[in-house]
């Protein structure tokens, strides 16, 4: 599995840091910051619910 989050359409929710704080952080403007490219695939669910409930849909994982 590979992650890409598009910085430039976040709009600072923070929930994929909260559902997956492994993979995503906030910097200090709000936007998300990618701590893994290639995440572990047991982090598979957590990744993708991240994806799913970002407002701005500026995450994408990849198979």
């Amino acid at each position: 599995m590979r992650v890409s989050a598009e910085r430039d359409r976040c709009v600072g929710s923070g929930q994929c840091a909260l559902l997956s704080p492994e993979v995503f952080d906030q910097d200090a403007d709000g936007l998300v910051t990618l701590l893994s490219e290639e995440p572990a695939e047991e982090l598979r669910e957590q990744v993708a619910q991240a994806a799913d409930l970002c407002p701005s849909r500026s995450i994408r994982v990849h198979n």
